[in-house]
């Protein structure tokens, strides 16, 4: 691999075909989930990938046939006691996606097993995702106790219609990898097993394309993205805003004891 990526330590990185970078979500024995150094690298990984002479596509997945369980829950304990964490995470969850969205170059998603969180906004926002058929996609914030922001708020009403995406969002309702298909949720299903090699696939295509035409013609679908920021930004500002309160706290301990949270039930404002 180039000098290019050296400095990345939680990413993992391949060419399994000429011109297509792999990013590897790799945390083994924690279904790739992101900690600090992980969710940091994810944000930053795009302007790298932008830069980089020999990419044409990147191809985004998990390690091990799993995508990822999201946030590690050390992170989320420090951010909802540390002020500085949180408002460096609320920066990189925002640099997240709009490094995604403005990356020249097109970005396929690969989805197996659970997709939870910040690796989540990515996939979601990738140009092609591909999700095997019992892959198990959820948004997770609002049982965790914080509003759905991430990136749910600026792709998921466009995806799959307001109606299904209020119905997923506010119940934090698990969707496989079929039905997100069915829904429009995702760009196709794949038998698990080959999610990969269909990705990888897509990938050749578009590295094939002109590539020209193909990058102005994301920038300029990437515009409805665009135009849905603000409120992009108001569910993030909410979400980083939750963790201080003490809805993630009984979040996270129902996480912590594997049972059913149990909030306050009264109307907080």
């Amino acid at each position: 691999m180039t000098q290019r990526y050296a400095h990345y330590t939680a990413l993992k990185f391949a060419r399994p075909r000429p011109r297509i970078l792999e990013v590897i979500l790799s945390k083994p024995g924690k279904l790739n989930a992101l900690d600090a150094d992980g969710h940091r690298e994810l944000a930053e990984v795009w302007r790298d990938i932008d830069r980089d002479p020999e990419t044409s596509v990147a191809v985004l997945r998990g390690d091990g046939g799993v995508f990822s369980a999201g946030g590690d829950l050390g992170m989320i304990e420090v951010m909802a006691r540390d002020w500085a964490t949180r408002t460096r995470v609320w920066k990189e969850a925002s640099d997240l996606v709009y490094n995604v969205i403005n990356c020249t170059k097109p970005i396929v998603a690969a989805i197996e097993g659970p997709c939870v969180g910040a690796g989540l906004a990515a996939a979601m926002v990738a140009d092609i995702t591909v999700a095997g058929r019992r892959a198990r996609i959820i948004d997770g914030h609002t049982r965790l106790g914080v509003a759905a922001g991430d990136h749910s708020a600026i792709v998921w009403p466009l995806l799959c219609g307001m109606a299904k995406a209020k119905y997923y969002l506010l119940l934090c309702e698990m969707v496989t990898g079929e039905e997100a298909e069915r829904i429009g949720l995702v760009s196709m299903a794949a038998d698990d097993g080959k999610v990969v090699e269909t990705a990888l696939a897509a990938a050749e295509k578009l590295r094939d394309m002109p590539p020209a035409a193909v990058r102005w013609t994301k920038h300029a679908l990437n515009n409805w993205l665009r135009m849905a920021g603000p409120t992009f930004d108001a569910s993030l500002a909410m979400e980083f805003m939750g963790f201080s309160g003490p809805e993630v706290q009984e979040g996270m301990a129902a996480l912590k004891e594997k049972r059913r949270p149990k909030f306050d039930p009264k109307d907080p404002f």
